[in-house]
């Protein structure tokens, strides 16, 4: 569908399909948290999602064949895209709200940027560190009310904690996208791999654990899950990841920039989350450190500065 359109109209339209889908996806996770095990729960979502990856493909007869050096990229993209990264959430947002998970994710920003100078030798420019103190200011300012020191009981604290090794999985699998993605493999039908990948690794992992599959017949665990398998893992993956690979894992990164605001409204609206000082400080310190990291300086002075116009001189 996006392959006719111009260049910025087809990046407009994928970032609003992230965006959109992204920033939803946070509030129904609430809704498979509880009655069946995290594990079991991603093992459904992940299923459902390679199945449909699978069909597609076999319907547009898409080559699915690569080479074993191109299976081990797309199993570590599957280990900490599909699987690392979405049990650390679940069990995150066992501890806070979706609205201060999806903003405390929002670090992933800046472990890309680290990780594309550690993985491509991209450097990093100076606007970069001020973007990153002001981020991690943000995060302090808005976990700062909730913390007791660093007792490790704290459940903000573990929330905390288990968000950011969500988002450094989540950064290793994008280095792994953007890997594929230079080496030339589609985006469709690697998607589909990894999918089927997490899917099976998360099926083991259940079973050596001994956790039992149960299932939820109630109408919002099904909806939710389906809504997340179809939307949050197929669609929204595709979409982000043709960003990477048509514009970067920098200029992608944006979509983390947004996806908190539609999160912190479905949390304000449905989960009585409450405002506070702290709450909009550190919020707009987030967010504004995100914009100051991803903005070259010679942009944020042309906004701010606009260029004086000549001054014409007075005719006699």
């Amino acid at each position: 569908m996006f392959t006719t359109m111009p260049s910025t109209l087809k990046n407009t339209l994928l970032y609003l399909t992230t965006v959109l889908i992204w920033g939803s996806t946070w509030f129904a996770i609430e809704f498979q948290l509880g009655e069946v095990a995290v594990e079991v729960s991603l093992t459904y979502r992940f299923a459902i999602s390679a199945l449909l990856m699978w069909l597609f493909c076999w319907w547009r007869r898409l080559p699915m064949r690569f080479s074993a050096k191109d299976h081990g990229f797309i199993a570590l993209l599957a280990l900490f895209n599909f699987a690392l990264n979405y049990i650390l959430i679940y069990q995150a947002q066992q501890y806070l709200t979706s609205a201060m998970t999806a903003i405390a994710f929002t670090t992933m920003l800046l472990m890309n940027i680290i990780n594309t100078r550690l993985f491509f030798g991209k450097p990093v420019a100076k606007r970069i560190y001020f973007g990153a103190l002001m981020g991690i200011a943000g995060i302090v300012v808005l976990f700062y009310p909730d913390l007791d020191g660093l007792d490790l009981t704290n459940a903000s604290l573990i929330g905390l904690i288990l968000v950011l090794g969500s988002a450094l999985s989540a950064s290793l699998g994008n280095m792994a996208s953007v890997r594929n993605s230079r080496a030339g493999l589609p985006i469709t039908q690697v998607n589909a791999w990894g999918m089927l990948y997490g899917a099976v690794g998360l099926t083991l992992l259940v079973l050596i654990s001994g956790t039992p599959f149960t299932f939820s017949t109630s109408p919002a665990f099904i909806i939710s899950l389906l809504y997340l398998a179809v939307f949050g893992s197929v669609i929204a993956f595709a979409t982000y990841f043709a960003l990477l690979k048509g514009m970067g894992p920098e200029k992608a990164s944006y979509t983390i920039v947004l996806f908190p605001l539609v999160a912190v409204v479905l949390s304000t609206l449905f989960e009585d989350f409450v405002w506070s000082g702290y709450t909009f400080s550190g919020f707009a310190l987030v967010l504004l450190g995100n914009a100051l990291v991803l903005t070259p300086f010679s942009k944020i002075k042309a906004f701010l500065f606009k260029p004086k116009l000549p001054v014409q001189p007075l005719m006699p």
